[in-house]
């Protein structure tokens, strides 16, 4: 129930021709949103867990390995869209394949301090006696959070290779968003 007061003030408001927009309480506590994370607010790896771990022996199917970021930070920082994942080859033909970017659509992934949010890449292994020229065979990782231009150097720690299918438009081997 309005009161006489509020009644008096709306038409004084009224009458100088001013419009004012009700501002909801909620909004005015509203906490800004959280920043994104840079390289140096995290901590990076590879998921070793048995679970975890590619099937690298299991050739001619696509298996997964996983990288994991952990917010080091005192703040909390948001991670969304794409690493970029170069990988450094071990044989003298190998050089460093970019990997591409599948289809997925990312979403966004806050972390607190010491949360940690990962994302996998698809491998594609091929048999030790594949020809050299057909396969590549990693030996570390370099891998630069979203939006980021410097990267984390990771040594490849579970042995085999993949298909070479680096020039390809659809390869066996791409990495996912972060979070999937």
């Amino acid at each position: 129930m309005k009161t006489k007061m509020t009644t008096v003030a709306l038409a004084a408001i009224v009458a100088a021709g001013t419009a004012v927009a009700a501002v909801p309480a909620s909004a005015a506590t509203a906490k800004a949103a959280p920043p994104r994370c840079h390289t140096d607010d995290l901590k990076a790896g590879f998921a070793t867990g048995d679970d975890a771990k590619p099937e690298m022996g299991r050739t001619g199917k696509q298996t997964q390995a996983f990288i994991w970021f952990t917010n080091k930070s005192d703040r909390t920082c948001t991670l969304s869209g794409f690493a970029g994942v170069d990988m450094v080859g071990a044989q003298g033909t190998d050089g460093t394949w970019s990997l591409v970017r599948s289809s997925k659509k990312p979403t966004e992934i806050t972390l607190g301090q010491g949360d940690t949010a990962d994302f996998s890449i698809n491998l594609l292994p091929v048999a030790a006696s594949t020809p050299q020229k057909e396969k590549f065979v990693p030996a570390k990782f370099l891998v630069t959070p979203p939006n980021e231009t410097k990267h984390f150097t990771l040594n490849w720690p579970f042995g085999g290779q993949i298909l070479k299918q680096d020039g390809a438009t659809h390869p066996g081997t791409y990495l996912n968003p972060i979070g999937q």
